[in-house]
């Protein structure tokens, strides 16, 4: 399997969390994150929501629990759904006891605007008895009105010394089971608050650029920031905040991350595009095959290049490869080399059936590879035992 990044990422060490099952930090994958745009009391339809985002490939899932009512149903939609739930929590801190209480996995709150010092103690009180993690969030829209007047107003500056304030308020509870994120929605000031607080402490840090935009441009605005911050090794979780559907924010979230060679799941187009040379619509058929090949999780490389100027070289990098050619009919290659010729009417079936079989038998020795690792792990800790 084609999958060995030009150059490997090396990640700022962090401490580990986790967020329910999933773990944040440490060795393990960056997670791609959404949060639900439908009315939380609405359990059906934010379910609903949830479960297109699983489908997406969302490792986490932040749901806003403005009132009890929300909280109250919040304990349906964490029973019917299958990621860990974070409880975006603002100002009252009985929300955030009634969120642990119902199955939330971590808690989103600034320990600052909870309330008094005993308030913020029984909410950490309540996440530790019921097994919630916290998200520290600061945003550079909301800043407390000391560090504004401090700074004048927001900058990265501002942004860390709030996050490390709230810090010192849990580590003073004796709670580390915490990441921070410090966004905004000015690019410079958003990577720069992070590569600051990145440089001072070791704490878990979930990355975005907060009201990026439409899909458009807030693929465009994230996909700089995030890429930025990913390719120095920062970052933990992330999510891409876009004026879109939640399932759009995982997909565009997912190929930042296979566009850096960090994280691999489904299949990767690469397609050029399209010129007068093309031997048949690439722009159509990548398209249709985006929407046909969506369901597969498995990792693998597919090209679709209109003609033989680049197909051939693109396709010696994939897994499997077309290439524009004449008289109606196009170059298949299997794992570099050619294979065979395709009619033309025939193209996109032919190769949804390819990508399908290949992705069967890959998926088929990465279980075999898990099974083999599995047993090594249980003879290894059977020794163990025995000594």
């Amino acid at each position: 399997m084609s999958y060995r990044p030009y150059q490997q990422i090396e990640r700022r060490k962090s401490r580990q969390i986790h967020v329910g099952r999933v773990p944040v930090g440490g060795d393990a994958p960056i997670t791609v994150q959404t949060m639900t745009n439908t009315l939380t009391t609405d359990a059906q339809a934010t379910i609903a929501q949830i479960r297109l985002s699983e489908i997406a490939g969302v490792d986490i899932v932040r749901v806003s629990c403005p009132d009890e009512e929300s909280t109250a149903a919040l304990a349906e939609i964490v029973r019917e759904v299958n990621v860990p739930i974070v409880a975006d929590i603002h100002f009252h801190y009985k929300r955030a006891i009634e969120a642990a209480r119902a199955g939330a996995a971590c808690l989103r709150i600034n320990p600052g605007n909870i309330g008094s010092p005993e308030r913020v103690r029984e909410v950490v009180n309540a996440a530790r008895e019921h097994g919630c993690s916290i998200r520290i969030g600061v945003n550079a829209g909301s800043l407390e009105r000391h560090l504004l007047e401090k700074y004048g107003e927001p900058n990265p500056e501002a942004l860390v010394e709030s996050a490390l304030e709230h810090a010192k308020i849990l580590q003073d509870l004796d709670f580390h089971e915490f990441k921070i994120s410090v966004k905004a929605s000015d690019v410079f000031m958003a990577v720069a608050a992070y590569q600051q607080l990145a440089d001072v402490c070791d704490h878990p840090l979930h990355i975005g650029i907060t009201e990026a935009g439409g899909k458009r441009a807030g693929t465009v605005k994230s996909s700089i920031g995030l890429g930025n911050l990913l390719w120095a090794g920062i970052g933990d979780t992330m999510r891409v905040s876009l004026s879109a559907e939640p399932a759009e924010e995982v997909h565009v979230g997912w190929d930042i991350l296979k566009s850096l060679g960090i994280r691999h799941r489904g299949v990767k187009i690469i397609s050029c595009p399209s010129c007068a040379r093309q031997g048949f619509n690439v722009i159509q058929t990548v398209a249709t095959l985006e929407e046909r090949l969506a369901h597969i999780e498995t990792p693998i490389t597919l090209s679709i290049i209109g003609c033989v100027v680049n197909g051939p070289g693109e396709a010696l990098m994939t897994d499997i490869g077309v290439t524009g050619g004449g008289s109606g009919r196009h170059m298949v290659y299997a794992s570099g080399k050619q294979d065979h010729t395709m009619p033309a009417e025939a193209m996109v079936e032919h190769i949804v059936e390819l990508v399908t079989e290949k992705a069967a038998i890959f998926q088929a020795e990465i279980d075999a590879k898990k099974a083999l690792d599995a047993a090594a792990a249980s003879r290894v800790s059977a020794v163990l035992a025995a000594e």
